[in-house]
């Protein structure tokens, strides 16, 4: 599966916005069904959510479903399994038995409607407190459809009864920084992509900038995205530079002697280092590689 840089979250009951989703040049649409689409559009934004499953090729098109406490989740998925989604987004799991439950649903779904791949799931993991608190059972979970894992402070602000998750400088309160964290290590635990929230303030470019600058540094591989206007910069930001890419190729071939540590422009670099450069080299080798961090 290609790495998903920008994944642009659009309400599956908005036609005007199904339409302008497909020019954003996003690595991955998800139409919407949950949190922005009221209760009584469920229905007709899965129909809209199947029409343009059935009519746009070429750009990965994911549905984020409701969660299983809803009474919606089933209905999502028998609607739309048949007409193959690249992906589920599924969120406010409580724990990774939900993650096993909605891949059962969807062996079913896929087997009944003759789906001739297995659809794989992003779970939201930091929705719920104790999906926070149970980090460590998800990291060591064997959830083969798991692709990749990402978080929300807003979801769980409101599950908290909080106000805004961000201090006044702009940083994280610490309940969120941990949330944020556990998502972050527990990704690279299972092996799979580590996607950054939400940045809402869709006006401010710069912030959006500085925000994925951060996120890639701390090793996320991806975020989400909830204007087109916000695509091209993550894009950006979570594509490696010429010059990183140089770099990375230059301590591939200085590691080829086989020594231990190599000394590049007065810089000392180790396997740590080798390992890294390794990764970001795969990450630009094209469809089918596996992500950044793995």
């Amino acid at each position: 599966m290609t790495p998903l840089r920008s994944l642009l979250f659009v309400p599956a009951d908005s036609e005007r916005k199904l339409a302008r989703a497909g020019g954003a040049d996003a690595d991955a649409v998800i139409l919407d069904l949950e949190d922005s689409v009221p209760p009584d559009r469920k229905t007709a934004a899965r129909g809209l959510a199947r029409e343009y499953l059935q009519n746009h090729s070429g750009q990965p098109v994911w549905v984020r479903v409701n969660d299983l406490v809803s009474g919606e989740l089933l209905r999502d998925l028998a609607a739309l399994t048949a007409v193959r989604p690249e992906g589920i987004v599924l969120p406010k799991i409580r724990g990774p038995e939900d993650v096993a439950t909605v891949a059962h649903y969807l062996e079913a779904l896929e087997f009944t409607n003759a789906v001739d791949r297995p659809i794989p799931i992003l779970a939201l993991v930091t929705e719920t407190p104790i999906a926070v608190l149970r980090m460590g059972d998800l990291a060591s979970a064997a959830l083969p459809r798991l692709m990749g894992i990402g978080w929300g402070a807003e979801d769980l602000s409101a599950a908290l009864g909080a106000g805004n998750p961000r201090l006044p400088s702009g940083a994280w309160r610490y309940t969120y920084e941990h949330a944020r964290s556990q998502c972050l290590l527990a990704a690279h635990a299972l092996g799979i992509e580590a996607i950054d929230s939400v940045f809402v303030d869709y006006r401010d470019a710069a912030g959006l900038a500085d925000a994925c600058a951060a996120s890639r540094a701390d090793g996320f591989t991806g975020r989400f995205a909830i204007h087109p206007d916000q695509v091209p910069i993550i894009n950006q930001a979570f594509t490696a530079s010429d010059a990183e890419f140089e770099l990375a190729q230059r301590i591939i071939a200085a590691f080829s002697s086989g020594a231990g540590v190599v000394s590049l422009d007065g810089k000392m670099f180790d396997i740590p280092h080798l390992k890294a450069a390794r990764r970001l080299v795969s990450s630009r080798a094209g469809p089918g590689t596996r992500p950044s961090g793995r």
